[in-house]
């Protein structure tokens, strides 16, 4: 079958794009598109230096640095990829992928990340934390997503069928679109996330610095928590209202390379993780090194970590994202470490092997191809 691929934009290497060079792994052959394509030339290898095909977007001012505020313009954008000359087309979408237009004879699968979580049940909170709830531009980002909304809705009749990151993000395609999603877990990659021989005396935490992550929270709670030391990998709009809160035991390193963030992930005694995460890749890529995970207890967390309830633990959840509770789940991990070991975490991080993705994905494309 010829092939396309679409996805939603191509700026930094983050979860999406990775994600992208796994789709891609599988269909080789397959022709890309994109919204954006800003990735460097050096940075290509996991695209298979493939050249992305782009919409008008790309060629607009400052589409490079601001492509977010170009968010109106997508739908139209999307819309004017010409992908009618494939059998078969596969949108990576958390935003607009999704909207590519397919006719009667071609079978379109989704593998959607979620939902635009700031169209749907996140608009109030996405609107307050950015400053557009008030005043005219309150109104006219009110409009905007309404529009936005409608025309979400609209396109998933365009696709075949769907797929998704977890049960979390098939129960929000549920009642968002109303339709039905297969769960294939998204891959990590374990070759370098490997175990140590010993662990140091410090939590870890990395994420990129924006509100919902709530790094604050965890920042704030170790001021209770004088005696423990918390490291801090990320870079982002929060950063200086984060370090304003922390503690001398709190170190923030900013952003990091790959090779310090695993390093810091296979001494730490266990990583920290407190938002309500579509699926969330870097507590699985703590546990591939080893590492237990403390987590707030809802999203996809609950599907990647293994509560004490379970056979072979591999971390500990906490019901609310308050100080107290995640002080007390720290104070629970450090009674309980003897239960979360090494090995429990590494054998839960295999389950999402790239070629457990590869196997469970293709299948499901092949199944949908032959009906």
């Amino acid at each position: 079958m010829k092939t396309a691929i679409v996805c939603d934009w191509l700026v930094n290497i983050g979860g999406a794009e990775k994600f992208l060079g796994h789709l891609i792994s599988c269909y080789p052959e397959a022709d890309v598109y994109a919204v954006v394509d800003f990735i460097a030339p050096e940075q290509r290898a996991f695209l298979l230096n493939k050249t992305i095909q782009t919409t008008f977007i790309q060629r607009l001012p400052f589409a490079k640095t601001h492509y977010r505020h170009y968010l109106p313009f997508m739908p139209l954008a999307v819309e004017q990829l010409d992908v009618s000359g494939y059998d078969l087309i596969i949108s990576s979408s958390h935003a607009v992928a999704k909207g590519v237009i397919t006719g009667p004879d071609q079978l379109h699968i989704s593998y959607v990340h979620s939902p635009m979580r700031y169209a749907w049940d996140l608009q109030h909170q996405y609107l307050h934390e950015s400053g557009l709830d008030k005043k005219i531009m309150g109104h006219f980002a009110r409009y905007c997503l309404h529009k936005l909304r409608l025309w979400d809705h609209r396109s998933a009749n365009g696709v075949d069928y769907f797929a998704t990151n977890s049960r979390y993000i098939a129960r929000r395609i549920m009642k968002t679109y109303r339709r039905p999603a297969e769960v294939i877990y998204p891959p990590i990659e374990l070759a370098q996330l490997t175990p140590v021989a010993s662990k140091d005396d410090f939590y870890v935490t990395a994420s990129r610095l924006v509100p919902y992550k709530r790094i604050d929270l965890l920042v704030e709670s170790f001021q209770s928590l004088p005696d423990k030391k918390l490291i801090v990998i990320g870079d982002g709009p929060e950063f200086a209202k984060i370090k304003n809160k922390a503690g001398p035991n709190v170190t923030l390193l900013g952003y990091q390379p790959d090779h310090v963030l695993i390093s810091h992930l296979q001494r730490a005694k266990a990583f920290l993780f407190a938002a309500e995460e579509d699926f969330g890749l870097l507590p699985l890529e703590a546990q591939a090194c080893g590492t237990p995970v403390i987590a707030y207890g809802k999203g996809g967390a609950l599907e990647t970590v293994r509560g004490l309830d379970q056979d072979q633990p591999t971390g500990i959840f906490f019901a609310e994202q308050t100080t107290a509770a995640v002080c007390a789940a720290i104070h629970e991990f450090e009674n309980q470490e003897t239960l979360l070991s090494t090995a429990h975490c590494v054998a839960n991080a295999k389950r999402f092997s790239p070629e457990q993705f590869k196997e469970k994905f293709m299948r499901f494309v092949e199944e949908k191809s032959a009906t």
